[in-house]
């Protein structure tokens, strides 16, 4: 079972992720993707990490999400934001390729899902204003066709809007 949930920044898809998740199982596993680029970013880290109690495991994943096993258990993968910012900065703003090896991870990762439950959480930036920078509106269009193949093989998924979830499928 694969769940998607998108919305925007401060939207409130963490929340909605992890009480979907601590409904799911007694033991949640948390996929981080991200890595700490700052201590602003530390401290955002660190308070979604206090609002997970004993429950969970957390497993960090810069990129090779494939590799996850989601087989008989409930993971919330956040975010596919900073996983495609792992990518897309490694493969220096190379679109193709970058497209074509997150596709393949997830592939491998849904593969997997199959067996469990993935509750994956996603930004929806394209809404916004338009990037003022070629690579700004380069990653716009990467995460808006990564959403895109989440959403198709996703079969849930949910727009959050001001902490309040809209059922999109």
């Amino acid at each position: 079972m694969i769940h998607y949930i998108t919305g925007g920044e401060r939207s409130g898809k963490s929340r909605y992720a992890q009480q979907l998740a601590e409904s799911l199982t007694r033991a949640p596993i948390y996929l981080a993707t991200s890595r700490i680029w700052d201590q602003d970013f530390q401290q955002r880290v660190d308070r979604h990490q206090a609002d997970r109690d004993e429950r969970w495991t957390t497993m960090e994943v810069e990129k090779h999400i494939g590799q996850v096993d989601v087989a008989q258990k409930v993971v919330v993968m956040d975010c596919v934001t900073l996983w495609l910012t792992n990518w897309y900065g490694d493969a220096k703003g190379d679109i193709t390729s970058c497209l074509k090896d997150c596709k393949a991870e997830l592939a491998q990762l849904f593969a997997s899902a199959q067996q469990g439950t993935l509750i994956v959480i996603s930004n929806e930036i394209g809404m916004g204003l338009h990037a003022q920078t070629e690579t700004g509106r380069k990653f716009t269009e990467l995460q808006g066709w990564i959403n895109q193949y989440i959403a198709q093989r996703a079969d849930k998924a949910v727009f959050m809007v001001s902490g309040l979830p809209l059922n999109l499928k």
